[in-house]
């Protein structure tokens, strides 16, 4: 399986366009790289391609990666999307997509309903393209092309529902991929509030993990006065502490941990920060926008 990390920054990306916080400073004066917003493209053959998640910046994400440019005509390798919320961070990139001549698209039904009744996104969406829904159910196996499997699975969360009535199940999922001749496996948790038992399982020995880094520490816009609320009430596991993602992830047994979807307030966004040195410590990684892995 390969995978290709097309954006890995939160919404807004790093820097966002209205802030002037230390990281979004370093980053405009060079000290960084800049980062487009997240989502994942997936291959069992590296010909036929899945994206996870269809950020604000996929037009330029898809520019900046030639496996998923037309081969001829208007033809391209792109086979459907998999959305694990109706975030408009992670699907306002499908109104980009509008000129495709169909688009297959793997949703929950609470996530659908949103993005049809909600946010208007699949209305306005099928204006201009036919669109197929695949309604993705947690727990259930999909096959989805070349040996390559996924299965959806919860993701508790808190997080206020900006649209239509919060649903009990699918409101938010994660992924676990898998290549079925070759044998690995991807889990996909772009944003976690909570590592449960049962989120832990579904982690638990997988090949590679790319999972939500959004803050280094839970109270992190609190102390730059930029939120009101903490990184957990916003539905994003901090990752330091010791009931972090890091401490927390650390004795799974997962063969890579890549961190994505950090917000544009983490200094791990830095080389050399010593929040960027703890990471590596525990043997784990932070995206790049490009990084690409085997699995």
């Amino acid at each position: 399986m390969l995978l290709r990390v097309l954006g890995s920054a939160a919404g807004g990306g790093s820097p966002q366009w209205n802030c002037g916080c230390p990281v979004c400073a370093a980053v405009r004066s060079g000290a960084g790289p800049p980062r487009t917003q997240s989502s994942v493209a997936v291959s069992a053959d590296g010909r036929r391609w899945f994206l996870l998640n269809a950020s604000p910046d996929v037009r330029a994400q898809i520019e900046e990666f030639p496996a998923l440019r037309p081969h001829d005509g208007r033809t391209t390798p792109l086979e459907a999307v998999l959305v694990t919320d109706a975030e408009l961070d992670h699907t306002l990139g499908l109104l980009l997509l509008r000129e495709a001549r169909a688009l297959r698209l793997y949703a929950t039904p609470a996530v659908h309903k949103v993005l049809w009744d909600g946010t208007g996104v699949l209305r306005t969406l099928e204006r201009y393209c036919p669109v197929e829904w695949r309604a993705v159910l947690p727990g259930a196996d999909l096959a989805l092309a070349d040996g390559l499997s996924c299965r959806a699975f919860d993701v508790p969360t808190t997080k206020r529902a900006r649209f239509g009535a919060r649903a009990d199940h699918g409101r938010v999922v994660g992924y676990r991929l898998t290549d079925e001749r070759g044998g690995g496996t991807l889990v996909y948790l772009p944003g976690v509030q909570a590592l449960t038992r049962a989120l832990r399982r579904e982690i638990e020995g997988c090949g590679c993990l790319l999972v939500d880094g959004t803050c280094w520490r839970d109270d992190e816009l609190l102390r730059l006065g930029l939120a009101g609320k903490t990184s957990r009430e916003m539905g994003h596991l901090p990752m330091d502490g010791p009931d972090g993602s890091l401490a927390l992830l650390s004795p799974l047994g997962v063969g890579r941990v890549v961190f994505l979807h950090m917000n544009n307030t983490n200094p791990v966004l830095l080389d050399g920060t010593p929040e960027r040195r703890t990471v590596e410590e525990y043997g784990m990684e932070v995206a790049m926008d490009g990084l690409e892995v085997r699995v």
